[in-house]
């Protein structure tokens, strides 16, 4: 099993900027990718950003504005966050994918972008 944890979460202003760290542990090696999601109110879990082998992958809403990285020695995944909108709004989620074992969740983080 993998276990992930999320921080990094909290208000900013519109044009503001955020860093999400997600630490994982445990079975590690089992994990493939990496990814964070969001989930607005009354709206669907959705792809905010996914890194595997290197490769990056983001929505089409966040490109140029976020970056997602990776420090495999400390097991650690980023969501770097520049010029925030309100639209950004949700809680934040950091997903392991185990082709073996499924999907893996954190508990999520809250970032609110609000004047």
């Amino acid at each position: 099993q993998v276990q992930l944890v999320e921080s990094g979460g909290g208000l900013v202003q519109p044009g503001g900027s955020l860093r999400l760290s997600c630490a994982a542990s445990g079975s590690y090696f089992i994990v493939y990718a990496m990814g964070w999601y969001r989930q607005a109110p009354g709206k669907q879990r959705e792809l905010v950003a996914r890194i595997t082998g290197g490769s990056r992958n983001y929505a089409e809403s966040v490109k140029g504005r976020f970056t997602i990285s990776e420090d495999n020695a400390k097991n650690m995944v980023y969501l770097q966050m520049n010029s925030l909108k309100p639209e950004d709004t949700a809680v934040y989620y950091c997903n392991a994918e185990s082709p073996t074992e499924g999907d893996y969740w954190g508990q999520g983080t809250q970032v609110t972008v609000s004047s």
